[in-house]
């Protein structure tokens, strides 16, 4: 079982100033990029984001109350929890209407690879599973993630949990989950 340790990831400050972000995971491209990549970042500073031409951004507001970004001219308020869909060339900027605020990030080249992410509130009687493909990040509260019949790992807030096919591993606790799914895109014939 693999668990990302929040605590372990560095934080890599953002080129305008206005926030760092912090890498949970990714998959490299032939171009030396990546296709997709899975990060925390903490915005602190209303301003542009950096424009990812290609690719597609899934953001969920995961701690603080409201993003409102600017997508393409149009203002779209993000509320926590609630993940929003948008072209990660597009020209986008936020402001921080009730302060800073600590975001999800799912980002993946379009026409390759799509990007989902679920909130679901987590059970201390039914685990819930993390397959491949998916991270499990703790958003809220606290949880352990076991595999097959070892002992439970306790984790700590944005640990992340990789899926497996093999043995899925299982999260068990109370609060709310993150479930990032990354599928590849199969090509039209």
């Amino acid at each position: 079982m693999q668990i990302i340790r929040f605590a372990e990831l560095k934080a890599e400050p953002w080129r305008n100033g206005g926030g760092v972000t912090r890498e949970i995971a990714q998959q490299g491209s032939a171009d030396g990029g990546w296709d997709w990549r899975v990060s925390i970042a903490d915005v602190t500073k209303a301003g542009d984001f950096s424009p990812f031409p290609g690719m597609e951004r899934v953001l969920t507001v995961v701690e603080g109350d409201l993003l409102l970004l600017t997508v393409d001219g149009s203002e779209r308020p993000v509320e926590k929890f609630r993940p929003y869909r948008f072209d990660g060339g597009a020209a986008t900027s936020a402001k921080l209407p009730t302060g800073d605020v600590r975001d999800l990030n799912v980002i993946t080249r379009k026409g390759a690879f799509k990007g989902f992410t679920s909130i679901i509130e987590l059970s201390r009687k039914r685990a819930h599973p993390v397959f491949e493909g998916q991270l499990g990040v703790l958003l809220q509260g606290q949880a352990t993630a076991s595999e097959g019949d070892a002992d439970p790992v306790e984790l700590e807030r944005y640990d992340a949990v990789a899926g497996s096919d093999q043995r899925s591993p299982e999260i068990l606790g109370r609060g709310f989950l993150a479930v990032v799914s990354i599928d590849a895109v199969m090509p039209e014939d």
